[in-house]
């Protein structure tokens, strides 16, 4: 029963370490000029970080600048991570354009 409790222990503490050098490696990261995305899914590219106030602002597009909390950063986003999320979403599409065909049920098409 005790070596139980021990391993668990143990378990916990290697989750937290790992945990903690995850989030210091993602804060190393977290330079104004990366493209990041937030907790909820906004995409742009970081142009401050006030640690103090905990404030970041990421610029969405030329000229427009979104003030966030520093804590909605959820990552940083590759270049190759993105190209891949475009290819699955063209390929998606694709699909999606296969299934409409004019002879499909509740088409606009009908032949009377």
């Amino acid at each position: 029963m005790l070596a139980v409790l021990a391993m668990l222990i143990f378990f916990m503490w290697r989750n937290s370490k790992k945990r903690k050098e995850e989030m210091a490696k993602l804060q190393d990261s977290m330079v104004p000029g990366a493209e990041v995305m937030t907790n909820f899914g906004l995409f742009g590219t970081l142009l401050s970080i006030d640690e103090e106030n905990n404030i970041a602002v990421i610029e969405t597009s030329p000229g427009n600048a979104v003030k966030v909390h520093r804590q909605t950063l959820a990552r940083v986003v590759d270049e190759t991570e993105a190209a891949s999320d475009d290819e699955s979403e063209a390929e998606q599409g694709v699909v999606a354009d296969a299934d409409a065909t004019p002879d499909a049920p509740g088409s606009a098409a009908k032949n009377d």
